[in-house]
């Protein structure tokens, strides 16, 4: 590999994490990708909608870490780890957007699609679980571990754009 496309990649990964890591640090602000979260989190209800109600409505949330998790899977099975990497930022942010809709459980103040008379995911899931108490817990556990996605998602992606230039 030569050294235009290490220092490409490398730009390519610090831009990204740069942004991604902002996104951490303010998970409530509104993200380009969070569009793109929202689609796929309500097609998540309708995927899981078979499986009863606790699922269909966990399955917003799931699907939406799901879907991208799914595509950096595919990468890293199919030998493109840098790939897989960029994609992995995508798993944290969506994770850290989840984890915005969850600390929402209590408060509810989130406006959602379809207006007020939709159910609040999270205030019926943590409710059902006997955990709403939990909800700045479970919240900031969410945020951790997308935060930590985020941050294995640059490391990795620093290394593998130095992998082939040892060789």
């Amino acid at each position: 590999m030569n050294a235009r496309l290490v220092s490409l990649k490398l730009g390519v990964t610090i831009a990204a994490g740069l942004y991604f890591l902002r996104c951490a640090w303010d998970p409530t602000s509104w993200h380009f990708i969070d569009g793109v979260n929202l689609i796929i989190h309500e097609a998540g209800h309708v995927v899981f909608s078979p499986f009863g109600d606790f699922l269909r409505i966990a399955g917003g949330s799931l699907f939406q870490v799901m879907v991208p998790a799914v595509f950096a899977g595919y990468f890293f099975f199919q030998r493109q780890p840098y790939s897989a990497y960029l994609v992995l930022f995508w798993v944290g942010e969506s994770l850290l957007n989840v984890s915005v809709y969850a600390g929402d459980a209590i408060a509810m103040n989130l406006p959602l699609l379809g207006g007020s008379e939709m159910i609040h995911d999270w205030n019926y899931l943590l409710t059902h679980l006997g955990a709403l108490h939990a909800t700045p817990q479970i919240a900031g556990t969410i945020r951790a571990i997308g935060t930590l996605l985020i941050i294995a998602a640059t490391i990795g992606a620093i290394k593998n754009s130095y992998a082939h230039e040892q060789h």
